[in-house]
C-alpha cells in the first residue's frame, strides 16, 4: 500500500523517512485563511485539524486514479501562545514581533492530523486527531534574533522556529511528543492508520 504526505514540509518527510516509511509527497494548494474563516470559534485542535483534512482531501482526490489503494496522510501545525494561535510569519518583521512576544515563555505547537484511506480510487476510511507538545522558549539576545531572522529559516515554519533545525538553540525544552513539534506526531499518526484498519510496520520499508 503506498504511502501519500500531503504536505511541502521537509521536516514531516524527515521524520517519515527516519521512521521507516518513503511516501510519496503530494502538494495540496488550500487556501488556509479562507479555511480558518469558516471555524472562528473553534479550538486550536479543531481549527488545525480543519486544515489537514482539507489538504489530504484534496490530495487524495488528485491520486485517486495513480494510487487507488494508498493511504493518504494530511498535517497542518500552528502555535498556540499568548492566546493566539500563529502559523507561518511569512516575513521578518512578523517573525520578530513573535519572537519578542514568546521569548522566555511557553507555547504549545498543535498539529492536525488526518488520515484517509483509499480503496479502488474512493476516500474508504478516515481518522482525525490533534496533537499538542508544550514547547518552553529561551530568550535570544537582539544579535542573535537578528542572526536567526537573517537565516530566513523561521519565516516558513509554524510559530517561527524550529526544533531540529537552527531554531533548537533557542529551545529550552519541552512537555510532549518532539515529533509533533516537528511537525508530524508519530504516536498519533500510528494510531490513526490502527484506526483505518493499516498497521504501520506493515509500511516499514525494507532499508529502514
Amino acid at each position: 500500500m503506498r504511502v501519500v504526505l500531503a504536505s511541502a514540509s521537509p521536516a514531516r518527510l524527515s521524520v517519515l523517512r527516519a521512521a521507516g516509511l518513503d511516501p510519496v509527497v503530494e502538494v495540496a494548494d488550500v487556501d488556509e485563511e479562507a479555511l480558518l474563516d469558516t471555524v472562528p470559534h473553534a479550538s486550536p485542535g479543531e481549527k488545525v485539524t480543519t486544515l489537514a483534512g482539507a489538504k489530504a482531501t484534496t490530495i487524495a482526490r488528485r491520486i485517486a486514479g495513480t494510487h487507488p489503494d494508498a493511504v493518504v496522510i494530511g498535517c497542518d501545525s500552528m502555535l498556540h501562545v499568548n492566546s493566539e494561535l500563529v502559523g507561518k510569519p511569512g516575513d521578518v518583521e512578523v517573525a520578530r514581533r513573535r519572537w519578542r512576544a514568546m521569548a522566555g515563555r511557553t507555547g504549545e505547537l498543535v498539529t492536525g492530523h488526518t488520515v484517509l484511506r483509499l480503496a479502488d480510487g474512493e476516500i474508504d476510511r478516515v481518522a482525525e486527531g490533534h496533537a499538542v507538545t508544550v514547547v518552553r522558549f529561551a530568550e535570544p539576545s537582539d544579535e542573535e534574533l537578528d542572526a536567526y531572522l537573517a537565516t530566513r529559516e523561521p519565516l516558513a515554519v509554524a510559530g517561527a522556529f524550529t526544533l531540529d533545525g537552527l531554531g533548537g538553540w533557542f529551545v529550552e525544552g519541552i512537555d510532549g511528543d518532539p515529533s509533533n513539534v516537528i511537525g508530524i506526531s508519530l504516536p498519533l499518526t500510528r494510531r490513526l492508520l490502527a484506526g483505518v484498519g493499516v498497521r504501520v510496520t506493515d509500511l516499514w520499508t525494507s532499508t529502514a
